[in-house]
């Protein structure tokens, strides 16, 4: 399974500058060389994705309080960690990506490993989180029978937590060297054997709710062996040279990146997650966390998209930096945000289209239906607004920006935003409405505003000088 030659030869072929031409020729270049990564980003993280909306499906045709369980502990519980985790491991979208552009392969394979170490530690201080679920969540103020079948599940759900740790450095390691094909088609397999698995559980075997969360832990795991296996197995002949004593150096400088990555996108990712909260201090708490959770199910299958491009223009962006190439990182930027936008139209007026036919995929109860059609246009407009703001964030992760960009969300997100909400849907009683409408108004479009400004005022050539001179501190 050797590939030293045609695989490697393809990907550094995509990291060349275009060779002249006209606009539209550079444009369709960039497009080529974007769509390369995004394109298997977007299926193979949809693909995970669908993996929670099927737990969420089948836990939802168990009964409301089961949907309410599920939705509780996967977006609350699973959701702190995920956001913590999942962002700890974007530190390596910076240094694989910056050190694969700078041909330093030797480095990516023990970023991986030092990724691991870190991502390991962090799971076992997060674990208690998960141990105590249901006093958490009625001291959040959750009803005590919501609160107790979450916390249930949460304990079945720490197979799934430790998995976070190994397999998104993975990912990441192989997004970074542009081999996202593989990431695709493990993930298709991945969500072939979910649906099956949880089918089994829960109408064949009837393990009700556990039985929905086990089938989750185990697709979680195999999509890591599934990953790993091609790796270690003559996936990665060039960045990948065993188990190296070396992982253990420099952890420091590591450990620093990762938490800075980690504030960044888990300020983002917890930020939703105040919204399920907070629906509990509303009248009829139970619909309202359904209602919001299938538009949150919904914009968190269509918030793949941007993501992938988030992925994709960090490797992008970090590629080039890596490289030594300024302006073919401030090209690549404009032209996913572009690409992102038009896609985030579309959703948009097909949300808008079908306001009152969605919710069907997760639930019949005509209550729950009713409260998501009147939120179909706030959905829109947030599925149109995170169409942009992934793209910048993005950005700033290919570019090491990550300490900055977590001041901003710190202030957008929580200075601004959730107290607006709160203001408008509890004090001014305008309800989920309110307090969504506030949140997505007052924080996710502020910081989209101020990350929007500092990408277009950066000197892209100096940021490439400043990524050779750090890649070399920290390798």
């Amino acid at each position: 399974m050797k590939n030293t030659g045609g695989e490697e030869g393809l990907n550094h072929a995509l990291l060349q500058p275009p060779a002249g031409g006209d606009a539209k020729s550079r444009f369709w270049i960039e497009s080529k060389k974007l769509w390369y990564i995004v394109g298997p980003s977007i299926f193979s993280r949809v693909a995970t994705f669908t993996m929670n909306v099927v737990t969420q499906a089948f836990a939802g045709h168990l009964g409301d309080l089961e949907l309410a369980a599920i939705t509780i502990s996967t977006g609350v519980i699973v959701g702190f960690n995920f956001g913590l985790i999942l962002g700890m491991a974007s530190a390596l979208e910076t240094l694989c990506g910056q050190a694969f552009g700078a041909k330093r392969y030797n480095m990516i394979g023990i970023y991986m490993q030092r990724s691991w170490i870190v991502l390991l530690l962090c799971c076992i201080v997060t674990l208690p989180l998960y141990i105590y679920a249901t006093p958490i969540l009625k001291l959040l103020g959750q009803s005590d029978e919501v609160a107790e079948l979450s916390g249930k599940a949460a304990i079945w759900l720490i197979p799934q937590h430790f998995s976070f740790a190994f397999l998104f450095p993975v990912q990441r390691f192989l997004q970074s060297q542009l081999k996202t094909p593989v990431l695709a088609w493990v993930s298709l397999v991945i969500l072939g054997i979910h649906i099956l698995i949880t089918w089994l559980f829960t109408s064949v075997f009837e393990f009700g709710i556990v039985g929905t969360v086990v089938a989750l832990d185990i697709s979680w795991w195999l999509n890591f062996v599934g990953l790993f296996a091609y790796t270690v197995y003559g996936g990665c002949p060039l960045t990948w040279n065993g188990f190296s004593m070396e992982a253990f150096s420099g952890l420091w400088e590591f450990v620093k990146l990762s938490a800075a990555s980690g504030v960044m996108l888990c300020l983002e990712n917890w930020y939703y997650r105040i919204l399920i909260l907070m629906t509990a201090f509303l009248k009829n708490a139970t619909v309202a966390v359904d209602a919001v959770s299938i538009c949150m199910n919904i914009n968190g299958w269509e918030m793949m998209i941007p993501l992938a491009f988030f992925a994709g223009i960090g490797v992008r962006v970090s590629n080039e930096l890596g490289a030594g190439n300024g302006h073919g990182a401030k090209y690549a930027t404009v032209v996913a945000i572009l690409h992102s936008s038009v896609i985030g139209l579309v959703f948009c007026v097909l949300i808008v289209t079908f306001h009152d036919k969605f919710a069907l995929i997760f639930s019949s109860s005509t209550v729950v239906l009713e409260a998501v059609d009147t939120m179909a246009w706030l959905l829109a407009f947030t599925i149109l607004l995170n169409s942009i703001q992934p793209v910048i964030s993005g950005v700033a992760v290919g570019s090491g920006w990550q300490s900055w960009v977590a001041y901003i969300n710190l202030g957008s997100y929580y200075l601004v935003g959730v107290p607006l909400g709160v203001v408008l849907g509890l004090v001014f009683h305008l309800g989920v409405e309110g307090i969504w409408g506030g949140m997505i108004f007052g924080g996710t479009a502020l910081q989209t505003i101020i990350l929007g400004l500092l990408t277009i005022r950066c000197d892209w050539e100096k940021e490439a000088q400043k990524a050779a001179a750090k890649y070399s501190t920290l390798s």
